[in-house]
């Protein structure tokens, strides 16, 4: 059968020859993957040599092309996919990998000396443009399924786009995709020029029914796939069946419970697939099914695109993806569980359409459908950013001169070059982009060279230096790619150290040892030793720690506020289980936390010695010498913490020594305790209450002496007074009385007793105080006494020179009120004969005259 791309292969000829620039929309089982690059193998440009497009000069292939011309190479999003995609064109020219068509993978290549298409994962693209910017002896890339928008993907682009720029004009770029924006790929390719061709395929897809059927609310993923899967198996007579589901998690238990409710002896071959998986059980993924059984595969995203699982007709899509999601806040990366965008369900559904009519089973709403995302959102806007960050810095440019379709965002950014900065990638870092922003030092250069994310690169040079390099790249190893113990995550032991004792000796035994997952990251401890240039041999598992901290050193923890709790360097919270063994540790090198909280459950860990944090960062912790407010002694102290990040190593204390710092301190004090701290006596309070009742009734100059006004302006009238002082003791020694006399201006100072008076002095000869400030400030004071002080007093005192009566409190013997009054005229006249009445009844000992005023 004709591939419909072929109807589009003079057109995608022209323009590669032409600008050497194209975008090509084909939808899946068009036939752009394995079709496009075999079809332009023969081409003149291929054959040419560094020139401007358009030039051909076959007698003169450029250096480290292969005899037949320059190679084509091709990027795909997964390693499944790269083999895949190899293995096809490989078979349809009837030839082994390896010989015209190879691949090569991160762990895996299969290439020759006559090699001319090179399928690719798309980290690989990267590492070879920051080797040979130029790309030597390669005419052409292609980035295929470029819609998945991968970081790899997206930094690909634009450095191949800058390299033909500024080195290799002739290079032609091509980049395909099922579902994507063509039209701003396309101006993004023309660069300042005109937008580059969009060729478009036509579809060979068959009708595909697509059917409803919602999960019931809170039902989990794997029953209602299970369910979906059965529903599918009775009522459509024939057919493979291929089932969408986020994870490998999700798609493990699905196949279990699956496998379970089959009918014994039903002729339905269960499979997995999933990145992680060995190859050859991918492999049998991908195989038509046996004659008379019917297949059920298990999938990932990963069969969304460019994997074709052949006989599959029935697609049932769990509508969910898993994302990674980096939170600038907590600086931590998470998978996320998300909807599926409307163009990944497109996709999936057409899989089943690729060899006949075929049926796709949703387990969503159709409303639920319609508020869904149309794409997915790129990788590059809400992943973590410290590779990306580190190739931009060793490629020589910043984000703002090269042509990404999306930018990173600029605050992920500067916390990825903030950790490159910590981990000694980069010498200088300056939040605002310049010419100290992007130095890499020669660690970041040796670390981008790794394989590795710039963590776990740090982690292995630092363990080649430190002559543990067999244990660093064994952790490499756990730490890049999924736990090698299975079950759930609460369920798994916190230390690493038992995964490393499990991966150094292929002999130990554990319960819940995943034996493949062990045997894949010894391969790939291998291949790291080989890069990073150690000897395997024995270990010292006491030096996982300090390994950690050196990839981690943002997640170094310290036990704090109970068994199992501890503080992250980076100010996060972070838990145990309080039976975990590592919960008794006083200090952690973190190596994942769980990112979806601020206190999130740490899930693998090591021990840390305070020597080995010494080792690995002491050169980061800072002393702060600071004063504090000692509860249990009431006074200040001086405290020299040592601190790393929001670490407090530990603290000494000393009396303060006079001066500033003090003298602040000790006025914030005063502050925060609304003048509690200050030695009030009655006295102070008296002038305090006396000025407001001045102030209240006679305006300027008398001053402001209230608590609010004192507290604002303590800067200025108690620190003078506190120079020289160094705690406690030096408040309490202040006259606090004097002072605020002191704060009455000159001129008025001397009227304070006469107009406001502390005492009257009675005719009996007893002095009584005035109370003032008991209800508003300018209401008269208050005169609490025993009638019988005030016989022989005809008229009521006054205050303010006369201008205002006192309010009198009037006493019984027993000190019970009698009257309250501001006229004691007119109470001698008035009602005093009713109350000497009672008075005489109640108190006959005691002498009550009626003209009391007389006496």
């Amino acid at each position: 059968m004709t591939l419909p791309i072929v109807a589009c292969l003079d057109e995608l000829r022209a323009a590669l020859a032409g600008r050497g620039l194209a975008v090509l929309q084909a939808p899946p089982g068009a036939g752009k993957t394995t079709a496009v690059p075999p079809a332009l193998l023969d081409e003149a440009w291929l054959a040419s040599a560094p020139g401007v497009p358009g030039t051909a000069d076959a007698s003169a292939p450029a250096a480290g092309a292969p005899a037949g011309g320059h190679r084509i190479v091709m990027l795909e999003p997964r390693r499944l996919a790269t083999r895949a995609a190899a293995r096809r064109m490989a078979a349809l020219r009837r030839e082994r990998v390896g010989q015209t068509i190879g691949y090569r993978t991160r762990d895996d290549r299969q290439v020759g000396p006559g090699t001319r298409i090179e399928v690719v994962t798309e980290g690989i693209l990267t590492r070879r443009l920051q080797r040979d910017p130029g790309l030597e002896g390669v005419g052409l890339v292609i980035f295929d399924e470029f819609h998945e928008r991968s970081l790899q993907a997206d930094l690909g682009l634009a450095l191949a786009l800058d390299a033909r720029r500024h080195l290799r004009p002739d290079l032609r770029l091509l980049v395909m995709s099922a579902t994507l924006d063509g039209d701003r790929v396309a101006a993004l390719l023309g660069g300042e020029g005109p937008p580059a061709p969009v060729i478009t395929s036509e579809s060979r897809s068959h009708p595909v029914e697509v059917r409803w059927a919602p999960r019931r609310p809170r039902e989990h993923i794997e029953p209602a796939a299970v369910a979906a899967v059965r529903h599918v198996l009775r009522t459509e007579p024939e057919g493979d069946v291929l089932v969408f589901l986020p994870g490998a998690g999700e798609i493990v238990r699905a196949g279990e419970q699956l496998v379970a409710a089959l009918p014994a002896g039903a002729p339905v071959d269960v499979h997995l697939l999933y990145g992680a998986l060995p190859a050859d059980d991918q492999d049998a993924a991908l195989v038509p099914g046996l004659p008379g059984r019917r297949k059920v595969v298990l999938a990932t995203d990963i069969a969304e695109t460019s994997l074709t699982v052949e006989g599959t007709s029935i697609v049932v899509d769990g509508g969910l993806a898993r994302r990674p999601a980096f939170d600038a806040t907590t600086g931590l990366t998470r998978l996320e569980t998300v909807p599926a965008a409307r163009a990944s369900a497109d996709q999936r559904a057409g899989r089943a359409g690729r060899e006949g009519p075929g049926v796709a089973v949703r387990l969503w709403s159709k409303v639920e459908h319609a508020g869904r995302r149309r794409f997915s959102e790129p990788e590059i806007r809400q992943a973590e950013l410290a590779g990306l960050a580190l190739e931009l810095a060793v490629w020589g440019t910043g984000v703002a001169d090269l042509p990404f379709l999306d930018p990173p965002p600029a605050r992920a950014l500067d916390e990825a070059r903030r950790l490159l900065v910590e981990l000694g990638a980069l010498a200088s870092f300056d939040a605002v982009e310049g010419a100290g922003a992007l130095v890499p030092t020669d660690a970041g250069r040796e670390m981008v060279a790794l394989p590795l994310h710039p963590r776990l690169a740090r982690m292995a040079l630092v363990a080649r230096r430190r002559g543990h390099g067999w244990l660093g790249c064994l952790l490499a190893a756990l730490l890049e790619d999924r736990d090698v113990l299975r079950g759930r995550p609460d369920d798994l032991p916190t230390d690493v150290g038992v995964r490393l004792a499990l991966l150094e000796d292929p002999g130990r035994r554990h319960p819940q040892a995943d034996g493949r997952a062990l045997r894949r990251a010894r391969d790939r401890a291998r291949d790291l030793a080989r890069r990073v240039g150690v000897t395997p041999g024995a270990v010292d598992g006491d030096a996982a720690g300090l390994l950690l901290a050196a990839a981690y050193p943002d997640r170094i923890a310290q036990a704090r506020g109970g068994r199992g709790r501890y503080v992250l360097r980076a100010g996060t919270e972070g838990w145990l289980d309080a039976g975990d063994p590592l919960a008794h540790e006083p200090l952690l090198a973190v190596a994942e936390v769980d990112g979806r909280r601020s206190n999130g459950r740490i899930r693998l860990a090591a021990p840390l010695g305070a020597d080995q944090l010494d080792e690995v960062a002491g050169d980061q912790v800072v002393e702060h010498a600071r004063l504090d407010w000692d509860r249990d002694r009431d006074d200040l102290v001086a405290r020299v913490e040592r601190r790393l990040g929001r670490l407090r190593l530990g603290i000494v204390e000393r009396r303060p020594s006079p001066g500033l710092p003090a003298t602040t301190a000790l006025v914030d004090r005063v502050r925060r305790t609304g003048l509690a701290a200050l030695p009030w006596t009655e006295a102070a309070r008296s002038v305090q209450a006396r000025a407001a009742f001045l102030r209240a009734n006679l305006g300027e100059p008398w001053p402001d002496l209230s608590d609010a006004a004192l507290r604002r302006s303590a800067d200025r009238w108690l620190a003078p007074l506190l120079a020289g002082a160094t705690g406690r003791a030096d408040l309490d020694r202040l006259d606090l009385a004097r002072v605020l006399r002191g704060m009455v201006p000159h001129r008025v100072a001397a009227d304070l007793d006469r107009l406001a008076p502390r005492e009257l002095t009675l005719p009996s000869g007893r002095r009584v105080r005035l109370r003032y400030g008991e209800g508003e400030p300018g209401d008269p004071p208050v005169l609490a006494v025993r009638v019988q002080h005030v016989f022989g007093l005809a008229e009521t005192p006054t205050v303010v020179g006369g201008r205002l009566p006192v309010t009198l409190h009037l006493l019984s013997p027993a000190d019970r009120p009698v009257q309250v009054t501001s006229d004691l005229a007119g109470f001698w006249t008035g009602s005093w004969h009713d109350v000497r009445k009672e008075l005489a009844g109640r108190y006959p000992k005691h002498a009550w005259p009626e003209h009391p005023e007389e006496a």
